[in-house]
């Protein structure tokens, strides 16, 4: 399954959680509904996976972790704020870096229609 593919799948999945749920949750609770969602339709998730940073040949443990990274191939970064902001972009292309992935998920729950809280981050060539 290619990472658009993967991609689709996520936001159909983020989508009937905030039909649910609606916004003015904390980010905790959208990352484990929609977790199970993903896990329910088959996907392989890992949620809070370690991001470890590899300096000067020393892998050094920082306390990164990946919101939810599916099929290991798509990371999806969610939050539950007025807006995003750079440093929310920042965050989602320094976890594809470390990791090596292509592309990402940048999702605020807290808006009234999810698809205008969705970001696709790209990394290189897809």
């Amino acid at each position: 399954m290619t990472e658009n593919e993967i991609a689709t799948k996520i936001i159909g999945q983020a989508i009937e959680v905030h039909k649910v749920l609606g916004p003015g949750l904390l980010e905790s609770a959208y990352k484990e509904c929609l977790f199970y969602k993903l896990q329910q339709i088959g996907l392989t998730v890992e949620k809070e996976k370690p991001m470890p940073l590899v300096f000067e040949e020393v892998q050094l443990e920082c306390g990164y972790r990946i919101d939810i990274l599916v099929q290991k191939k798509v990371v999806i970064e969610l939050k539950s704020v007025e807006a995003l902001n750079d440093v929310h972009l920042a965050q989602t292309l320094t976890y594809m870096k470390l990791g090596g992935y292509k592309l990402g998920l940048l999702i605020n729950f807290n808006v009234s229609i999810l698809r205008s809280g969705i970001k696709r981050v790209i990394n290189g060539t897809l």
